[in-house]
């Protein structure tokens, strides 16, 4: 529609070779701002790739080399961030889908998908991660309303009898943030495909003897597989690179490797700068290995799916 309104505009502003050129050149105008910040996103990365391996000539460093990457997989903190990092990424992305999925079923069982909660619950979708992280200082601190309630009920003597649950070591307050947007997000994902579902499957299994446990096992969530699994990876995913929850809500003793990266790279000793940019790489390329884990899992799961059973 776009292109035949253009290409109507240009024959009647610019008739004979004008319109002609005038409807080649339509679909490269269109596309220029998305190519325009292709471009940029691809300058960038390059950049971050030459400086990743030395190549920061206004800085007085110009020799390519591996050492910056061998200096970032080596050193403690770097082992210690990523297994931090991992183990954040993969209880936050489990737990939402798995109380995600949860409700889903829930709503699908009770038919409350026209009721006010319904709508209510997709409301954290829209919020944005730094209203969230307000939101979760202003409840779970040590002077948040959680703990001036547990101090007005007696229950605690003072805030710092409150457990720590923000700006903690185990990452309790990010946490909190993640499986506050991320199980909306997974309930509406997998909900949409729980009701396109057939139902037929469940019923012949039931009348053949099946239970609700191998109803469950066995005819739906092979078919919900793929969606569960891309829920999974784009939370996991989010998780792994983020860098504005850990940052507001993180120990600074346990640090996430893009938080990480960013004390590195806003160091004043120059020379770490390669360093932080290594652990840029090593982000993205980790990311780029889920994708692909991503592409080859839904290709297994949806032909499972369709044969009957995960296993």
């Amino acid at each position: 529609m776009i292109f035949s309104f253009t290409q109507n505009i240009g024959q009647d502003r610019f008739p004979g070779n004008s319109g002609q050129k005038m409807r080649r050149l339509t679909p490269y105008l269109l596309l220029f701002p998305f190519l325009l910040v292709m471009a940029l996103l691809i300058a960038g990365g390059v950049s971050t790739m030459m400086q990743s391996f030395g190549y920061l000539p206004q800085f007085g460093m110009s020799r390519l080399s591996c050492e910056h990457y061998r200096a970032a997989l080596s050193q403690g903190r770097f082992v210690t961030s990523l297994c931090h990092t991992l183990c954040l990424s993969l209880a936050s992305a489990a737990l939402s889908v798995l109380f995600g999925l949860a409700i889903a079923f829930l709503i699908r069982r009770t038919g409350s998908e026209r009721s006010f909660l319904y709508t209510l619950y997709k409301v954290p979708i829209i919020l944005p991660h730094l209203v969230v992280v307000i939101l979760m200082l202003g409840l779970f601190s040590q002077t948040g309303v959680f703990s001036r309630l547990a101090f007005a009920l007696g229950l605690i003597s003072g805030p710092n009898d409150f457990p720590l649950m923000v700006f903690d070591r185990g990452g309790i307050g990010i946490m909190l943030v993640y499986l506050y947007k991320q199980i909306p997000f997974v309930t509406l994902t997998v909900f949409a495909v729980l009701l396109k579902l057939d139902l037929k499957y469940g019923e012949i299994a039931g009348n053949l003897g099946a239970g609700a446990g191998l109803i469950l096992t066995r005819v739906v969530l092979p078919q919900l597989a793929p969606v569960i699994l891309s829920a999974f990876l784009i939370c996991f995913a989010f998780a792994f690179g983020a860098f504005e929850v850990p940052f507001l809500m993180g120990s600074p003793a346990r640090a996430t490797l893009p938080v990480l990266a960013y004390h590195d790279y806003t160091s004043v000793v120059l020379a770490q700068r390669p360093r932080a940019m290594a652990m840029n790489i090593i982000v993205s390329v980790f990311s780029l290995g889920l994708i692909w884990l991503y592409m080859r899992l839904f290709r297994f799961f949806s032909r499972r799916g369709l044969e009957g059973g995960l296993l």
